[in-house]
């Protein structure tokens, strides 16, 4: 492994509205190649790499709920939305020679494998990259908890959040000129102040397990080389009193 690389194992989780490029729905495949070719450059510095794909650029469960859609089929729709865009950002990783798995929470033997965890931790083992899609199977439950679950469960070093924005703010920066940037919170700050970075349940699991958190921009090129490095522009949440971040 390369020895610039401060984490050797990752799960990274994408946001499905950051394939979307600059479009208002759907896919954009200028935007997928280019984020699968960030993920090359990380595999092939020796990192093992793993994601977790939201599906909102397709369709969002919570949002299907609010229009008067039951939660529950809301939901399950919004978990096959994600496996299309897994499949997406496969397709896109094996055009440039990065042998990759998708492994669905809702067995779909057509499509894809199902999730049994000593699998997919094998596969990371080889070499590959493993795309969990389908969420965590379950609804009511977020992508976010999904890729904080099975960051936990694949033993990784890390868990690393891509967004729209180059780390956590006090408010949407896009929205309120003087939002303030944290370059370092704890997990407790951020459930104490709401922060809106990821949902309640996937903070707690990662804090239990003691697996950092860091939120770094989608939109940056070579964003994740530098973050798996340990540089760049990101904010890390991690364990500790409010003193560690100072």
């Amino acid at each position: 492994m390369n020895s610039d690389v401060k984490y050797r194992r990752i799960l990274l989780k994408i946001s499905g509205e950051g394939l979307m490029g600059s479009r208002e729905f759907g896919l954009d495949n200028a935007t997928v190649s280019r984020i699968a070719a960030e993920i090359k450059a990380v595999h092939e510095a020796g990192v093992e790499v793993s994601l977790v794909i939201g599906g909102g650029n397709i369709f969002r469960g919570i949002s299907g709920a609010a229009n008067g859609m039951e939660r529950t089929s809301a939901d399950y729709m919004g978990m096959l939305a994600t496996v299309i865009n897994a499949l997406a950002v496969q397709n896109a990783l094996e055009r440039i020679g990065v042998q990759t798995r998708v492994q669905s929470a809702i067995p779909m033997a057509m499509v894809c494998e199902p999730y049994i965890r000593r699998r997919a931790v094998r596969h990371m083992e080889k070499g590959r990259v493993v795309i969990f899609a389908a969420g965590t199977g379950n609804p009511f439950f977020t992508t976010d908890t999904a890729a904080a679950l099975r960051a936990v469960e694949m033993g990784c070093d890390a868990l690393l959040k891509a967004t729209q924005v180059d780390g956590v703010y006090t408010a949407d920066p896009k929205k309120v000129a003087d939002a303030k940037r944290y370059e370092c919170l704890t997990y407790m700050q951020v459930l104490a102040n709401d922060l809106q970075v990821m949902d309640a349940s996937a903070i707690s699991l990662c804090r239990e397990n003691k697996i950092p958190i860091l939120v770094f921009s989608l939109h940056t090129e070579g964003a994740l080389a530098e973050v798996v490095a340990g540089r760049g522009r990101f904010t890390v949440i991690k364990e500790g009193t409010e003193s560690v971040c100072k």
